[in-house]
C-alpha cells in the first residue's frame, strides 16, 4: 500500500495541539477578516458544556483543520483553514483565564499555556495577521485601553466573560480538553489552494431540515433510527414534498410566536435545537407524534382538496391567494378544530380574518411580512386576543373605501370571484369594461368614439380602467368574441349572454362613462367591506407599528443602523429613539426603576447584561446600587435582550416600534 508523502492528517486534542511547544499559529494575510457572532459562540459554548458533562469518553468534534509548515521558520505554523474556530476558541479560553488568574493560579496557567508562547509570555500564540492582530492580541492579554472601540473579537470575548463565571471555569476547562479536530498537514509540495477548495467547497450545505433529521437521529441506536425514520420523518416528508424546509420554519413560528429569518443562516435549525434540547428515545416518541399531526395538516393546506369539508377548503384556497406567510396561524388552528378544541365556525372565522388582514393591507400598500407570529401569540390568548391583534393591524372600512376608488384591484379574479359568487374564477376572464387601452373606436354610449374624447376625459377613463367598478367575470370565449368591441357591443353580445348575474346586470346600464364605474365602485365596495371584514372593534393602528417581539435582529452593525426607527412607543409614551443602541439603553434604565426584579431575572438567566461591577475591560453604564450595565454588545445581543427583558416583565406587548425608511431597507 503506497503513503501520502505531501499530506499528513491526523486526529489530535485540539487543547494540546494549541498549547504544544514554542510554535505560533500564524493567520496569512490573504485570510478574511474574524466574523463570528455571539450566536455562532453560543452554539460553541453549548456544546462544549455538553461534553463536559458527559462521561469521560466522550469527545467533542470540531472538524478539520488545515496548515502548513511556513517555510522562512519552523516555528510558524500557517493556518489556512480554521481561523474562525481556532480565534473562538481562543478568546474562551482568555475569558476563562482572566476569571480566574486572582483565585486560582494553577488552572490559570494551565490556560495561560493554551494562549501565549512559553518562550515569551508578551506574545500570543495565535497571530492573526497585522491588520488587526492589535486587537486581537490587546484582548487576550487583557491590553486594551480603548473601552469605546467595537470588534467581533472584544464583542464576543465579552459574550463569554458573561456567560461563565469563575465557579464554571472548571467545568468549561474539562469541556474544552475534550476537543478534538482532525489537523490536516501540508508538506512542501501540496497545492494548499486545491485542499482548501476540496474542504470548503464539495457538495452542497445541509439546510436546515436535514440538519434537523440528523439531529433528532444521531443519538439513537440503528434500530430506532430505522423506526423514527419510518413511523414518523418519511410520512412527515410525504405530506410536506418539497416544502419540507418552510413547513419546520412555519411550525416553529406557530410554537414559538416569534419571526424566523429564511436566509441561509440556519436560523430554523437553531429554533429547533432551542425548543427541543435533548431529544432522547422516550421524549422523541410524543414529539415527532406531534410533527407529524402538524406536517398532515401542512399538506392540506398545501392541496386543500384534501380537506372533506367542501367550506373550509373553499376557505383554505382562498387563503393560498395570499401565498404560505399565513400558515402558523392557520396550522394552529386546524389543528385546534381537528381534536375539538374549537369549532369549525370558529376556524372559518380565522380564515375570513386572514384573507381580510391581507387583501386590506395590499390595497392600502401596508406591507404584509412579520405579521404572523404576533397573531400566533395573541391565539395563545383565546380568541377575543386573536380578534384584537386583527383588529389593530387591519386597515378601516374608511382607509380601504377612498383607495377603492383610483387604485389598481390586486388579486382581481379572486376577489371578483367572491364578489360574484363564482366558484373557479380562474376559469373566467377579467374583463376590463372600459379597456386598459381603448382603440379609436371604442365607445361608452355608441355615439362619441374614442378619438372623440377630450385629453382630460381620455385620461380619467383610463386612470379607473383597473379599479374595482371597471372589473367583471366574463366567459373566455365571450371575451374572444367582442375583443375590442364598444360598450354597447360587449353589452348586447356578451355581457347579457354570461353566466355570471353581476356581468349580466350591466346589460341594464345605457352607457359606460367614468359616473357609471364610480356608482359600480361605491356598490361593490360596501359589499367587499362585509365579506372581508375586519372584527368589530376599536382597535386599530395605522402607522404602521411593530411589535418590540417582531422587531429585527440584525447581526453586526448593518450599514443604517444610527437611524433605524423614527421612534418608540412605549406603553403609551412616545420615545424618540433612532437605534438599537439607544433602544437597549433606555428600556434596560427604564426596566431598573420600574421592573427591577424582571430585568435581574433576565439578567441571571442570560448571563447579563446587567452586572454588579465592571468585570472586563469595555463600555459600561452605571446604573445604581452598584450595578452595571454592559454596553459593548453586537446589535443582535442588544434586541435579544430589550425582548428578553420586557418579556419576563410582561409589558412586551405594549412596546412597539416604527421603522423608518431607512430601517425598513436595510
Amino acid at each position: 500500500m503506497s503513503t501520502a508523502t505531501n499530506v499528513e492528517a491526523t486526529a489530535v486534542n485540539t487543547i494540546e495541539w494549541l498549547a504544544a511547544g514554542s510554535t505560533t499559529i500564524v493567520v496569512p494575510v490573504y485570510q478574511r477578516q474574524y466574523r463570528w457572532d455571539i450566536g455562532g459562540c453560543e452554539r460553541l459554548l453549548s456544546d462544549i458544556r455538553s461534553v463536559a458533562d458527559a462521561d469521560e469518553s466522550h469527545r467533542h468534534f470540531i472538524g478539520s483543520i488545515l496548515s502548513a509548515q511556513d517555510g522562512a521558520t519552523d516555528d510558524d505554523l500557517i493556518l489556512i483553514d480554521g481561523q474562525q474556530r481556532i480565534t473562538t476558541l481562543t478568546l474562551l479560553i482568555a475569558a476563562l483565564h482572566h476569571s480566574v488568574r486572582g483565585t486560582d493560579p494553577q488552572l490559570a496557567a494551565e490556560l495561560e499555556r493554551v494562549l501565549v508562547r512559553a518562550d515569551d509570555p508578551s506574545r500570543t500564540k495565535l497571530r492573526p495577521h497585522d491588520a488587526w492582530a492589535g486587537l486581537y492580541e490587546s484582548v487576550v492579554l487583557d491590553r486594551r485601553d480603548d473601552a469605546d472601540r467595537e470588534s467581533r473579537f472584544d464583542d464576543n470575548y465579552a459574550f463569554f466573560r458573561s456567560q461563565v463565571h469563575a465557579d464554571e471555569v472548571a467545568r468549561i476547562w474539562r469541556g474544552l480538553q475534550r476537543l478534538e479536530h482532525v489537523s490536516i498537514t501540508l508538506g512542501a509540495q501540496a497545492n494548499a489552494q486545491q485542499i482548501f477548495e476540496s474542504l470548503n467547497s464539495t457538495g452542497e450545505p445541509l439546510r436546515d431540515h436535514e440538519l434537523i433529521h440528523n439531529y433528532i437521529l444521531m443519538g439513537l441506536t440503528h434500530a430506532e433510527q430505522l423506526d423514527v425514520e419510518a413511523r414518523f420523518w418519511l410520512p412527515i416528508e410525504r405530506h410536506t414534498g418539497e416544502t419540507i424546509g418552510a413547513f419546520w420554519r412555519h411550525y416553529l413560528v406557530m410554537t414559538t410566536g416569534r419571526e424566523l429569518a429564511a436566509n441561509g443562516e440556519h436560523g430554523v435549525y437553531s429554533a429547533f435545537r432551542h425548543s427541543f434540547p435533548r431529544v432522547d428515545a422516550e421524549r422523541l416518541q410524543a414529539d415527532a407524534e406531534v410533527w407529524r399531526h402538524y406536517a398532515e395538516i401542512y399538506g392540506i393546506l398545501l392541496d386543500p382538496s384534501l380537506e372533506s369539508d367542501p367550506e373550509i377548503a373553499r376557505q383554505l384556497r382562498f387563503v393560498n391567494t395570499f401565498g404560505r406567510a399565513a400558515y402558523p396561524l392557520v396550522l394552529s388552528a386546524y389543528s385546534d378544530h381537528s381534536r375539538g378544541v374549537i369549532e369549525r365556525g370558529e376556524l372559518i372565522e380565522t380564515l375570513e380574518w386572514i384573507q381580510a388582514l391581507y387583501l386590506r393591507r395590499t390595497l392600502v400598500n401596508l406591507p404584509n411580512e412579520r405579521l404572523v407570529a404576533r397573531l400566533c401569540r395573541a391565539r395563545s390568548q383565546g380568541r377575543e386576543a386573536l380578534a384584537r391583534a386583527f383588529a389593530r393591524i387591519t386597515p378601516s372600512d374608511e382607509r380601504v373605501s377612498a383607495v377603492l376608488k383610483y387604485s389598481e384591484l390586486p388579486y382581481a379574479a379572486y376577489v371578483l370571484g367572491r364578489l360574484e359568487g363564482v366558484e373557479d374564477p380562474l376559469e373566467f376572464d377579467v374583463e376590463h369594461i372600459v379597456p386598459t387601452v381603448p382603440g379609436d373606436a371604442w365607445s361608452g354610449d355608441g355615439a362619441r368614439t374614442w378619438s372623440e374624447y377630450s385629453e382630460d376625459e381620455q385620461n380619467s377613463h383610463r386612470a379607473l380602467a383597473p379599479t374595482l367598478g371597471n372589473l367583471t367575470l366574463l366567459e373566455q370565449h365571450l371575451t374572444e368574441s367582442v375583443f375590442g368591441a364598444s360598450f354597447p357591443v360587449k353589452r348586447a353580445d356578451a355581457y347579457a349572454r354570461s353566466s355570471v348575474a353581476a356581468t349580466r346586470d350591466l346589460d341594464a346600464i345605457d352607457q359606460w362613462n367614468t359616473a357609471a364605474i364610480t356608482a359600480r365602485t361605491v356598490r361593490l365596495t360596501a359589499e367587499l367591506l362585509q365579506i372581508w371584514a375586519r372584527p368589530a372593534l376599536p382597535e386599530i393602528d395605522d402607522d404602521g407599528l411593530t411589535p418590540i417581539l417582531d422587531a429585527v435582529r440584525r447581526r453586526g452593525w448593518p450599514a443604517g443602523w444610527e437611524r433605524e426607527f423614527d421612534y418608540v412607543e412605549y406603553r403609551g409614551e412616545r420615545w424618540e429613539v433612532y437605534d438599537v443602541k439607544h433602544l437597549f439603553n433606555r428600556v434596560l434604565r427604564r426596566a431598573w426603576t420600574d421592573t427591577r426584579a424582571a430585568a435581574l431575572s433576565y439578567s441571571a438567566a442570560h448571563g447579563g447584561p446587567i452586572y454588579d461591577g465592571m468585570a472586563w475591560k469595555g463600555q459600561w453604564d452605571e446604573l445604581t446600587d452598584g450595578h452595571h450595565l454592559y454596553m459593548g454588545w453586537d446589535s443582535n445581543y442588544m434586541m435579544s435582550a430589550v425582548q428578553g427583558v420586557l418579556e419576563e416583565a410582561g409589558i412586551a406587548a405594549e412596546v412597539f416600534v416604527k421603522y423608518s425608511y431607512i430601517g425598513n431597507v436595510m
